[in-house]
């Protein structure tokens, strides 16, 4: 079992990677970090103390002073540093750099210098370290105007507001997932071994995209989906992951369910539920008054359910957090809800009749990678 510790837990790379190590329990213990253990020393060297392996994370991105970026950066490394000596422990570091150490900003020098005081730690210590140099990172729940112009672009096209493209440049980008996957990588490969390892490794980006191009996609998404209903041509996983971070900016309440329209004659009615540029499986379930499905997540998949005949209610609940969103769907006037993604969620018969709910999944969900995670409302 192997314990470990995020400081930055609660920012946008460390929630991401604090949710994927739990879902290992049988291999991975998570340590609990809190940004005040760095105002409170007993607290920090408590926390290295429990520690077999720390993920350096913690860190600031942007302030008017640009001084404050490279002190407060550089104070945290010395901070953990001092921590781990003062306990006598020699957990694997690993350090979340960034390729702006190639530019002599504060902020690239903080993170150049801080890999290297780590290194030298490690080196002194005898213990493991890797120094991590990573790309543009996006992906669901970033903070617009903070951690990355996609959150940006997605919060201003969700929220009535049109992005400005102030660089039209190439970035190089990793969805948040994948960099996770990377770290667990590394621990791992380093749990094998016996032997210290001090190293240095840049970490390959998903795709290379021109900022004007991100935009169009972006523009499309919210033309096709969250303005008319349509799922969009994904072309590739890439994609699937930036429609799936775009869908994270959105009002859920505000937004969801999305009624349907209903065309009627002396047939009965006929209801157009889902229109798609991808393709996927649908299904349909039958569900006795009282009984509720579900209770899981996904971190790939984009879903859909749509209610057409009875009375249910859709929970959804953003894993980490206690807040769950209620919406009651009835087939007289039918309607869906899509499910986000790191968002745990079920479907209940709350009628007195049978339930009757459609399913759409898209295309690029492999059954075989294993993507549904079962957790309580």
């Amino acid at each position: 079992m192997l314990r470990i510790g995020i400081t930055g837990q609660a920012g946008f790379v460390g929630t991401h990677l604090y949710n994927t190590l739990g879902l290992y329990p049988d291999t991975i213990r998570r340590i609990p970090f809190e940004d005040s253990y760095f105002q409170n020393r007993q607290q920090l060297r408590s926390f290295v103390r429990e520690c077999d392996v720390i993920v350096h994370l913690a860190a600031m991105n942007r302030h008017p002073d640009p001084r404050v970026i490279y002190e407060t950066n550089i104070r945290l490394v010395d901070q953990l540093i001092e921590a781990m000596e003062a306990e006598n422990v020699t957990p694997h570091v690993l350090f979340s750099s960034s390729t702006q150490e190639e530019r002599e900003n504060e902020y690239g020098k903080s993170k150049r210098e801080g890999r290297a005081l780590l290194e030298k730690w490690a080196e002194r210590n005898g213990a493991s370290f890797t120094g991590m140099v990573v790309p543009n990172v996006y992906g669901p729940f970033g903070r617009p105007g903070y951690n990355s112009f996609i959150a940006t672009f997605c919060h201003k096209l969700t929220h009535g507001e049109q992005p400005e493209v102030l660089v039209d440049s190439n970035v190089r980008l990793i969805y948040v997932d994948s960099l996770c996957q990377y770290i667990l990588e590394k621990i791992f490969q380093k749990a094998r071994h016996d032997e210290p390892v001090v190293e240095r490794t840049d970490i390959p980006h998903d795709f290379e995209k021109k900022v004007t191009d991100i935009l169009t996609l972006f523009e499309n998404y919210k033309t096709l989906y969250f303005d008319q209903g349509i799922i969009p041509e994904l072309k590739d996983r890439n994609e699937v992951n930036l429609f799936n971070t775009f869908r994270c900016y959105i009002d859920l309440p505000g937004h969801f369910p999305v009624k349907l329209t209903q065309h009627a004659d002396p047939r009965g009615i006929f209801v157009e539920t889902i229109k798609l540029g991808i393709g996927g499986q649908v299904s349909f379930s039958t569900t006795v008054p009282g009984i509720t499905r579900g209770n899981h997540f996904h971190t790939r998949k984009i879903e859909r359910f749509i209610v057409i005949k009875g009375k249910a209610r859709i929970q959804l609940r953003k894993i980490g957090t206690p807040e769950v969103l209620d919406f009651y769907l009835d087939g007289r006037e039918p309607a869906y809800v899509d499910m986000p993604v790191w968002y745990t969620h079920n479907i209940t018969n709350t009628g007195t009749e049978e339930l009757y709910t459609q399913f759409w999944i898209n295309e690029w969900y492999d059954p075989a990678d294993g993507d549904t995670y079962f957790e309580k409302v």
